[in-house]
């Protein structure tokens, strides 16, 4: 039994997030010893069985590490094997591709802003009790998080784990007249989400700005999707295909999931807040406008307006995914021809959580020798404990319920997808059923 001086915190499973984690926390003498994200799901083994598959099941394999962000999974793997293939899809395709990454932002921010983050500002144990006294904002939300469904079953083939996408391409390119039919469900909820952004500007956020190093994507013309460089506030700016250069994992003893940190630096933080710090001049003009009246202007250091930041996004989604509906033409064919050669690819896109790189080694045939996936929950591990450390540091003289309270809600702050970094292992498969010529 621990003593008079020694207090323990202890979360067996998080509630509102994506998969199973628990918390433990461990302070003796008022001092925070000890901070453990747990993550205890079992490796998802997806980088072992992708050794062997041919390299056009990549996307519809690496689709089903999550049901929330499918597309992340399948654009950061058909990135990856273009890379590797000498190829570049653009045009209406590259059009579509964003379109449809319009609808994972989209109904994946729905549901964590107002369903699974909300309920922490508002005093409620869920979005069911909130519903009773705030039912036209759940409604609302509700039907937001529904039209980017639409988007992601109209591009995809359905909404979940979605089958069209493809290695250069798609399989199936939407008529004109399928995009037009959203126009107007897209216009609705783009204004319900801005009617409800001034709702979450309301909230009474905690004073907790820290010093991070945010990290996104950056492309010179638009906001990042699915290609550009990697920069931070603090100096970095290369190539994705150096990113293992710049990026080193470590796995602990309490985790199924590992930990990143920058070589020779540290923590950093991915997801909305550093996409919004980093690239806040390429927002269109609606979603600037939004995010002036609500009062969230960079640099915005504090984690609990991470909600606001994933408001923001929505309404440059549905700007965007108006924007490129208007501009739409057919191409005319659903996809390039991509041939394999041996080679190593990398694809880096922003899933509504932060950056998810993918590597691929493949050889002259196409078969994949080897994987590695970087979700940007496993990356958001260390600053996650940081701030749980600061933050209980801070508030050491709570009860163990209203500290519990106050962690839980740090770490919705960065809407984990627990499930998603549970994807590693060390494996070695030989499914050729001979030596591997390598």
């Amino acid at each position: 039994m621990a003593d008079s001086k020694t207090r323990q915190i202890k979360v067996d499973y998080l509630a509102r997030v994506e998969g199973e984690g628990g918390l433990q926390v461990k302070i003796r003498d008022d001092q925070v010893q000890e901070v453990h994200l747990r993550i205890f799901e079992p490796p998802r083994l997806f980088e072992g069985f992708l050794r062997g598959r041919h390299f056009t099941e990549a996307p519809d394999i690496t689709a089903r590490i999550c049901g929330i962000c499918p597309i992340a999974y399948q654009m950061s793997a058909v990135h990856a094997m273009e890379n590797a293939c000498g190829a570049s899809v653009g045009g209406q395709l590259r059009a579509l591709r964003r379109l449809m990454y319009c609808g994972e932002w989209i109904e994946s921010h729905a549901l964590h802003v107002f369903m699974l983050h909300a309920p922490d500002f508002l005093g409620y144990e869920d979005a069911i009790q909130m519903s009773h006294m705030h039912p036209e904002l759940v409604k609302d939300a509700l039907y937001v998080k529904k039209v980017g469904n639409e988007i992601v079953s109209l591009l995809g083939g359905r909404e979940i784990h979605p089958v069209n996408a493809r290695v250069g391409g798609f399989y199936k390119a939407p008529a004109r007249e399928r995009l037009n039919e959203l126009v107007e469900r897209l216009r609705w909820a783009r204004d319900a989400t801005r009617e409800a952004a001034d709702i979450l500007a309301r909230l009474e956020f905690p004073d907790f700005e820290q010093d991070y190093e945010f990290v996104a994507l950056s492309h010179p013309d638009e906001y990042p999707f699915c290609e550009g460089r990697i920069v931070s506030n603090k100096g970095l700016d290369f190539p994705i295909e150096e990113f293992y250069d710049r990026i080193e994992e470590e796995q602990v003893p309490y985790s199924t999931a590992l930990h990143s940190r920058i070589r020779g630096r540290g923590a950093y933080h991915v997801g909305p807040l550093a996409r919004f710090n980093l690239n806040y001049e390429k927002l269109s003009a609606g979603a600037r406008e939004a995010a002036r009246a609500i009062g969230l202007e960079p640099p915005c250091r504090n984690p609990f307006k991470s909600i606001l930041a994933r408001a923001v996004e929505i309404i440059y989604a549905f700007d965007e995914a108006l924007r490129i509906i208007e501009q739409y033409e057919p191409p005319p064919e659903p996809a390039i021809a991509v041939a394999p050669r041996a080679g190593v690819g990398h694809g880096c896109t922003e899933a509504p959580r932060g950056i998810l790189y993918h590597r691929y080694r493949i050889d002259g045939e196409g078969i994949i020798r080897d994987a590695r996936i970087a979700p940007p929950t496993a990356q958001n591990q260390k600053i996650m404990e940081s701030d749980l450390r600061e933050l209980i540091g801070r508030n050491i003289g709570d009860d163990e319920e209203k500290l519990t309270l106050k962690c839980e809600q740090a770490i919705r702050n960065y809407d984990p997808c627990i499930s998603c970094s549970c994807h590693f292992l060390k494996l070695e498969i030989d499914r050729t059923g001979g030596p591997d010529p390598t």
